[in-house]
């Protein structure tokens, strides 16, 4: 049985992430108290579903500090789980109460909106390296969608799933980026305008890319740098590393290398990949 875990900050997207599982045929349960998981997964084992979909927050409350025993347990059970933590910055999480007009579940008469955000942080920061870590400040919801669709359809093969994401440092470094690399130092399409309008997964900007000597050492040295590390990441039992490429604006060399070292690596590791910046 499969069992797909959403946890994260409010306002983060959990509720998006629950619905396209539901659409894809999970089982989905909502604001489930952590230490009823393993109860609820065996009666639904019990009743033959092969696929579930459980949302564990705070809206549970404290008992959320039963959720990591109660995955040992599900995985000594043999039960084949994917945990993800949705987070996003705290303007965004702002701005997306505000918005929709929701109340936080741990703000009240005397909890601010932002000193709410801060206790919930706090409270589940023990919960956020247990999974893959997704930031959605950036994801339009239809991004999102796809990131747990591809998350959710990863193959069962043992070992690490290694994250090629590429972003725009105008928009900030993505908080789930556990290694950072900066190639704004190398040449930009973006001044060219012909090439302008096109991606790094365009023809016309890769051919650009693949004729400048500095790209070439540069995607060899993150191919060597990454080689050489992963096998330590592996040891420490990570289940998941997310390694961020930055250029200014996201669309071009950041793409281009992203794919590039995807397409290499995908004969060592689980992999995928994903374009914050660039319009779906």
């Amino acid at each position: 049985m499969q069992v797909v875990l959403i946890s994260g900050l409010s306002g983060s997207g959990k509720s998006i992430a629950l619905n396209v599982l539901e659409d894809s045929g999970y089982y989905c349960v909502d604001n489930l108290p952590a230490p009823l998981l393993s109860d609820l997964v065996g009666h639904l084992r019990l009743e033959g579903h092969a696929q579930a979909a459980v949302a564990v927050d705070m809206r549970g409350g404290s008992s959320i500090a039963a959720l990591p025993p109660q995955l040992r347990s599900l995985e000594a059970d043999g039960i084949t789980l994917r945990f993800v933590f949705l987070d996003a910055r705290n303007d965004v999480l702002i701005q997306r109460f505000s918005e929709t007009r929701r109340r936080h579940p741990l703000a009240g008469d005397d909890v601010t909106l932002e000193e709410a955000i801060a206790r919930e942080r706090e409270a589940l920061e023990m919960l956020a390296s247990l999974g893959h870590h997704i930031d959605t400040s950036n994801l339009r919801p239809n991004a999102l969608r796809a990131c747990i669709k591809e998350f959710a359809a990863l193959d069962e093969r043992s070992g690490l799933t290694l994250l090629f994401e590429s972003f725009g440092f105008k928009n900030g470094i993505p908080l789930d980026a556990d290694l950072v690399f900066d190639v704004r130092c190398l040449p930009n399409p973006h001044y060219d305008p012909a090439l302008r309008p096109f991606t790094g997964r365009d023809a016309e900007v890769i051919r650009f890319l693949e004729a400048q000597p500095e790209v070439a050492r540069m995607e060899a040295d993150l191919r060597r740098f990454i080689g050489d590390w992963l096998p330590a990441y592996i040891r420490d039992n990570r289940s998941y590393l997310t390694v961020g490429i930055g250029c200014t604006g996201g669309q071009h060399r950041s793409v281009y290398l992203a794919e590039r070292l995807a397409a290499h690596f995908r004969e060592l590791a689980r992999v995928l990949v994903r374009h914050r910046s660039l319009i779906e």
